[in-house]
């Protein structure tokens, strides 16, 4: 658990998340019809070494690419490849994380490729606004859970599923770190959220039920029921009146 006062510090944290904000800010132009993910991925980590920083992913635990990229029925952690060509109608997660002056950030949006279906654009939509109204908890004095439970509500109140084989986390000086942040729970639970506090939080949400696989690379994660999935997420830190989000 990382938390951060020093401002010089959170400077440093800034750094990290801004070169994810600046990538998503550009790559929303590059996601159309004929791309491969494998492209994408070049191009990611390109940016982020020119920012003088390092691709989080690469590497980690066996992680073949410096992004994500998990395409309308894949939930998280898609691998990218030149087989994996974007088409019209597609949505596709990215999930980028960097390390810069010895600290992570960890971020992800879903992008329309074309024109989408009525029920790809309300996932994308009900995904971000599951993760802003998780975001909106995180301030000094509230519970983990809280987090949990607003997002678990936005999601079930749109008819969606919030997956629970994956949890968001905290993060700092390493890219994974205690406490866990499930998608889902009730309010009141797990340690007391604090100022200062580094959070990446990452709702999962599928269209037609919670339930996920891995398939054989031992990465990606897919709906067991073949609908699509979403997936936002945003590096945080608690200031004393709310959270500020770095991503």
């Amino acid at each position: 658990m990382t938390i951060l006062t020093d401002e010089s510090e959170i400077r440093k944290v800034r750094e990290a998340g801004k070169i994810i904000r600046e990538i998503f800010g550009w790559i929303k132009g590059r996601i159309r019809e004929g791309v491969t993910t494998l492209e994408l991925d070049s191009e990611v980590e390109d940016a982020i070494r020119r920012c003088g920083a390092e691709p989080a992913f690469k590497g980690y635990k066996g992680y073949p690419a410096a992004i994500c990229a998990s395409v309308n029925n894949v939930v998280v952690h898609g691998i990218p490849s030149d087989r994996t060509v974007l088409k019209n109608g597609d949505i596709v997660s990215i999930d980028i994380g960097t390390k810069k002056n010895g600290y992570y950030a960890d971020g992800a949006r879903t992008f329309a490729v074309g024109e989408i279906s009525e029920t790809a654009s309300k996932v994308i939509r009900v995904t971000e606004e599951s993760l802003l109204a998780g975001i909106k908890e995180a301030v000094p004095g509230n519970r983990i859970s809280d987090i949990s439970n607003a997002i678990e509500s936005v999601v079930r109140r749109n008819g969606f599923f919030e997956v629970r084989a994956f949890v968001g986390h905290g993060i700092g000086k390493n890219l994974h770190e205690s406490p866990e942040i499930p998608n889902w729970g009730k309010k009141g639970k797990g340690p007391e959220i604090k100022e200062g506090l580094l959070l990446a939080i990452e709702p999962m949400v599928n269209v037609g039920t919670s339930d996920v696989e891995v398939l054989k690379d031992g990465w990606t994660a897919v709906t067991k029921d073949g609908s699509l999935s979403g997936h936002f997420e945003h590096t945080i830190i608690v200031k004393k009146n709310g959270a500020e989000a770095l991503t």
